[in-house]
C-alpha cells in the first residue's frame, strides 16, 4: 500500500471515530494502559536496540530512553486521559434569532491529525490516546532514532483495537524516512492538522513546506528572572529544578536572568547546579561574581550564542541586567515563547512582568518544570504550542477539537 493509500484508509477510518461512545473509548484506553504495563519488558527490549545506536551524550538519549517507571507513568496517564470528560459534543455558544432559528456552535474532532517527532517513543502513546478520546484519527510519523520503539508501542495499540473491532488505520505508523515526512505534509485533502514535535530545525522544516495547516509545538528556550525583590532560598531550588530535573524536556531552564543588585547571591543561587555538573556560561558581571565560587571547570564565559540557545543538556546560561526592564528586552529577544518565569517577593514587579512577557506559560515563583499537560490537569498533552492561532500551551483534548454550526428551523427561508 503506496502513501496516499495508507492516507485514505485512514480518512476513511476516522469517519468511523464520529460514532464511538465516549465509554468504549474509555474501556479501549484502559486496556491499552492495562497491556502496555505488561508488556514493559518487550517495550523496554526494542527501546534497547535504539539506545544502542545513540551515544549517551547526544541530548535526545534522554528522550529516547525508555525505563519501567516511565512505562508506569505513560500507563498512568492514559488512564488519566479515559477519566476526563470528553470533549465532543459541547455546546458552545447557543442563540435563537428572530425568525425563530435556533443556531448552536458545538465542539467537534478534527477528523485526522499527523504528527511528525524524533526520538520520543512516548509521543506515540500520547498523541493516540489524546486522539481517540478526542475522536481523531491519528497520522504518527516518528524518526529513525525510534524506529523499533515506534513499532513495539503500535503493535500494542493495533492489539487493543482488534480486540475491540475497531479500525487498526484510526492509529497509523508511517515509516521512518524523509519521503514519509514529504507525503504527509502535502496530504491536503486526507489531513486536516498537523503538529511538529521537535527540533527548531524539524519545526522550521514543517512550517516552511507544509501545504496542511499546522501548530507548532515550538522548542523551548526557557529563562528564570531572579528579581532584586526575590527570595534565594525560593530562587535556588526553583533554578535547580527548573535545570536539572530533566535536562532535554522543552520546559528546563535554559538562561537565568538576574537583578545586578542580587548578582552577589549567584553563587547560593547556583551551588545546587555544580552538583550536576552543570556548565554555566555567565556574561562578565556574573563571571566575576561566580568566579572562585563554583567549579572552575564548569565555568565558562559567554558569547552571543550563548543566549537564545536551548541547551538540552546540563548547561545554562547567565545574563545580569541592571532592572526588570532590561530582563524583559532580554528575554523578549531570545525567547522562543514557550514557558518564562520571574522570582520576586514584590507584587507590582509580578504584575509588570506578567503582563509584558509574551510566552505561551508565564511563571510567578514556580519552576518552569510544571509546563505539561498532566501537570496542568490536562490527562496529558500532544505538545506545548507556541502560536497563538487555536491553541497556546499545552495542548490537549480541548486543543484537539474545533467547531461547527448546527442551524435548526422549521421552514424557515430568506427572502432578502
Amino acid at each position: 500500500m503506496n502513501l496516499k493509500e495508507r492516507f485514505e484508509t485512514v480518512l476513511r477510518a476516522s469517519r468511523t471515530l464520529v460514532h464511538s461512545d465516549d465509554n468504549r473509548i474509555n474501556e479501549i484506553l484502559l486496556a491499552l494502559a492495562d497491556k502496555t504495563v505488561e508488556k514493559t519488558n518487550f517495550i523496554l527490549a526494542e527501546n534497547n536496540k535504539d539506545i544502542s545506536r545513540m551515544q549517551s551524550s547526544d541530548p535526545k538519549y534522554d528522550r529516547l530512553l525508555l525505563t519501567k517507571e516511565r512505562i508506569a507513568n505513560i500507563a498512568s496517564d492514559i488512564r488519566n486521559v479515559a477519566t476526563l470528560p470528553s470533549p465532543l459534543g459541547k455546546t458552545i455558544e447557543t442563540t435563537t434569532r428572530p425568525n425563530g432559528i435556533e443556531l448552536l456552535k458545538i465542539s467537534v474532532p478534527f477528523g485526522v491529525i499527523g504528527i511528525i517527532y524524533e526520538a520520543r517513543p512516548n509521543v506515540t502513546f500520547d498523541v493516540f490516546s489524546l486522539c481517540l478520546k478526542s475522536g481523531n484519527a491519528c497520522i504518527l510519523k516518528g524518526s529513525t532514532d525510534a524506529y523499533h520503539s515506534n513499532l513495539a508501542i503500535i503493535s500494542i495499540i493495533h492489539e487493543i483495537l482488534d480486540n475491540f473491532n475497531m479500525d487498526k488505520a484510526v492509529a497509523t505508523l508511517l515509516p521512518p524516512e524523509r519521503e514519509a515526512t514529504e507525503a504527509l505534509i502535502n496530504a491536503v485533502g486526507y489531513v486536516d492538522l498537523i503538529i511538529p514535535r521537535g527540533s527548531q530545525g524539524l519545526i522550521n522544516f514543517v512550517r516552511n513546506n507544509s501545504k496542511v495547516p499546522i501548530i507548532e509545538t515550538g522548542a523551548g528556550i526557557c529563562h528564570t528572572y531572579f528579581h532584586k525583590a526575590g527570595d534565594k532560598e525560593k530562587g535556588a531550588a526553583i533554578i535547580n529544578n527548573a535545570k536539572t530535573r530533566r535536562v532535554s524536556v522543552c520546559n528546563a531552564l535554559d538562561c537565568l536572568v538576574i537583578d545586578k543588585e542580587r548578582v552577589t547571591d549567584l553563587p547560593y543561587l547556583c551551588y545546587k547546579l555544580s552538583e550536576s555538573n552543570v556548565i554555566i556560561y555567565a556574561d562578565p558581571t556574573s563571571y566575576n561574581a561566580l568566579k572562585g565560587h563554583y567549579p572552575e571547570q564548569l565555568l565558562k564565559e559567554a558569547d552571543e550564542h550563548c543566549f537564545g540557545t536551548e541547551f538540552l543538556d546540563y548547561k545554562m546560561a547567565v545574563k545580569t541586567v541592571g532592572n526588570i526592564y532590561e530582563a524583559i528586552e532580554h528575554i523578549t529577544r531570545y525567547s522562543s515563547k514557550h514557558s518564562e518565569a520571574i522570582i520576586s517577593e514584590d507584587t507590582a514587579a509580578l504584575a509588570i512582568f506578567e503582563k509584558s512577557i509574551d510566552a505561551a506559560c508565564v511563571y510567578s515563583n514556580v519552576s518552569t518544570a510544571f509546563t505539561d499537560g498532566a501537570q496542568f490537569g490536562l490527562g496529558a498533552e500532544i505538545g506545548i504550542s507556541t502560536q497563538k492561532l487555536h491553541a497556546r500551551g499545552p495542548m490537549a483534548l480541548e486543543e484537539l477539537t474545533t467547531y461547527k454550526w448546527l442551524i435548526h428551523g422549521n421552514g424557515q427561508i430568506r427572502t432578502q
